[in-house]
């Protein structure tokens, strides 16, 4: 089963990173939702933060705001995910580059569509 970790993950039905948990589960994806403030989202346990994931993630998405990505630098790149998909509002430049250099694959796109449109 692929594993993908949700950075920003939010208890809140409305906000787009529970939705986005919603829909990886029904389609069939192990999901680790990423958020320091909650024991468990919508059933699943949390972790605080990337570093205490110790399995093999094929996609981080992220939730968080561009100006917050660069502190979750390290930890991405030390996880070592196929790919990070940069939801809208997400871009940070600097740590794109940072991602592709390491060999890591950089998406620009919502989670959402892409589960939708098949092409995630």
């Amino acid at each position: 089963m692929t594993t993908v970790a949700v950075l920003g993950a939010s208890p809140k039905g409305d906000r787009y990173s529970n939705k986005a948990l919603h829909r990886l589960q029904s389609a069939g994806y192990r999901v680790i939702p990423v958020n320091p403030g909650h024991a468990q989202i919508e059933g699943l346990a949390t972790v605080a933060g990337l570093g205490e994931i110790s399995e093999a993630v094929d996609t981080v998405t992220l939730y968080v705001s561009s100006e917050r990505v660069p502190d979750h630098l390290p930890e991405l790149l030390a996880l070592k995910p196929r790919r990070v998909i940069f939801n809208p509002g997400t871009e940070n430049p600097a740590a794109m580059d940072a991602l592709a250099e390491a060999g890591i694959e950089v998406v620009e796109g919502c989670t959402l569509v892409m589960l939708a449109t098949g092409t995630f």
